[in-house]
């Protein structure tokens, strides 16, 4: 085992365009940069699924999802023989942690069932939504500070975006409290920490000082353009939160209501019917501030304690948001750039590769192998991702990992009007094939004439070729990573 402590931001529902050092506007993310300018940013990182518990089982077991088979959020317990990165990190003798969300199991109305994580300690918070259970450690801090956390939440749940509570009670606040402390007291040892918070998920409503750093006027445009609503009407019988599209420059006065009647339900879970994208936008980039804000949190402490140069440090989200794009809002069961491609950073002490950025191909499932082989310890031969490590080690080139990267929803969320849909994406960094399997339909954008993915090609004569081609490379990657069940023992 190599003397690293490891450190692992992850963030909710935030999109690949939020971060500076990759060139993006509108946003602000000094301390994300300065975690940048110490390691490697990835360009071109996607998620193995657009919804929460698959996309997290994937990256913390380094399976894709058609091999762990965990598909669905709230599924009722976690396969006891998948083996999580924490395990064996403290299998090898590292001392664990985790501060806020898992969301490997069910969470609404319940305690989510622990599996053998190998977390040491173990602070857990869901999502701050009072009708979530309310048995956990950030509803703890905040009644410590005299606060009813469903009282004082409640408020702002009828809200989709503007002003929220205070940054001084926020999940963000919470999580570098622990992570702090957490940091602080085991200087001595090489430890394993996880840091997960709820931001930049729905509801948008951040500190009123942060959405005050953000003009609408400065926010950039969605991708849209007026032909993305006739294709979106193919997709009707497709899981999305936003079941229809809706000319984003129009929402604020023109979005149907009835549109979205058989999505009805909880503000996180049913996109707005009526919204101003810019003004949305600008609350989802306060948010963003949050977590920037939480990762200055932690690299600070890492500095005080004289601990920074003998850290890991990964910052990335679980999957993105549409936020107008198309004319769609949140995510579902849809393979846009704004829902699957997801920032990702890494940090290792001592590597040339610092201040760096990759336009290789990566995944999440890439990271779960690539802590292992940094800390010199063995990756397990079911383990499906492809490590990192002589990249960041800058052995071989920063643009160059693997040639194509791919995603799958297999009826992975439920909400009023979900049909269980199951579709799969397969990118080979120009051509992005996805395929609608239970429906009978697919979609095929070319990222160097269409790099934002408005003209579908999946009915074009002059494509067919190609679209049977990829096809063909989809199907052959789908079994590939299908899994091989039990290790074998004997011939018979």
């Amino acid at each position: 085992m190599r003397n690293f402590s490891i450190v692992w931001i992850c963030s909710d529902q935030q999109r690949w365009d939020t971060l500076q050092c990759l060139g993006f506007k509108g946003t602000q993310t000094p301390n994300i940069d300065r975690l940048a300018a110490r390691g490697t940013a990835f360009a071109r990182a996607y998620c193995q699924s657009p919804i929460c518990t698959p996309s997290r089982t994937s990256f913390l077991t380094g399976l894709y999802p058609i091999a762990h088979q965990v598909h669905q959020n709230g599924a009722g317990t976690f396969p006891s023989h998948l083996v999580l990165l924490p395990k064996l990190m403290a299998n090898a003798g590292y001392y664990t942690g985790h501060i806020g969300k898992l969301h490997l199991s069910a969470t609404r109305g319940m305690i989510e069932k622990r599996p053998d994580d190998g977390f040491a300690e173990f602070y857990w918070s869901p999502e701050p939504f009072p009708e979530w259970s309310g048995n956990h450690d950030y509803h703890a801090w905040m009644w410590s500070k005299g606060i009813n956390p469903e009282a004082y939440f409640k408020p702002y749940l009828d809200q989709h975006y503007g002003p929220g509570p205070a940054a001084e009670y926020r999940q963000a606040r919470w999580a570098g409290d622990r992570a702090e402390r957490f940091i602080k007291m085991h200087s001595d040892r090489s430890w394993y920490l996880g840091v997960n918070i709820d931001a930049p998920h729905p509801p948008l409503n951040p500190p009123p000082d942060y959405l005050r750093r953000f003009n609408p006027n400065d926010m950039p445009d969605p991708a849209f353009k007026p032909i993305d609503l006739e294709h979106q009407k193919k997709f009707e019988r497709v899981d999305q939160q936003a079941k229809f599209a809706v000319d984003p420059w129009h929402a604020a006065t023109d979005a149907g209501e009835a549109h979205n009647d058989e999505l009805a339900g909880p503000t996180h879970e049913a996109p707005p019917t009526k919204f101003n994208i810019w003004e949305m936008r600008a609350a989802y980039h306060a948010e963003v501030a949050q977590v920037d804000d939480l990762v200055g949190r932690i690299l600070d402490t890492l500095t005080e304690t004289g601990q920074l140069d003998r850290t890991i440090i990964v910052f990335m989200s679980d999957h993105g948001d549409m936020m107008g794009d198309h004319g769609l809002l949140y995510k579902g069961c849809r393979f846009y750039e704004g829902v699957v491609h997801v920032p990702l950073v890494i940090s290792v002490p001592g590597s040339p590769a610092q201040g760096s950025v990759s336009n290789a191909l990566v995944e999440l499932v890439d990271i779960a192998p690539t802590l292992l082989s940094l800390s010199g310890l063995e990756v397990p031969k079911a383990m499906q991702g492809l490590s990192l490590d002589q990249m960041l080690l800058g052995n071989t080139s920063l643009d160059c990992h693997k040639p194509y990267v791919v995603s799958e929803y297999h009826n992975s969320l439920r909400f009023r009007g979900s049909r269980g849909s199951r579709a799969s994406m397969y990118y080979d960094g120009r051509h992005k094939l996805n395929v609608y399997h239970d429906v009978g339909i697919g979609e095929l954008f070319d990222h160097k004439e269409d790099p934002n993915e408005h003209y579908d090609l999946w009915d074009s004569h002059h494509h067919r070729g190609l679209k049977y081609d990829l096809l063909g490379r989809s199907f052959s990657a789908m079994m590939l990573r299908s899994g091989s069940g039990p290790e074998r023992i004997e011939d018979y």
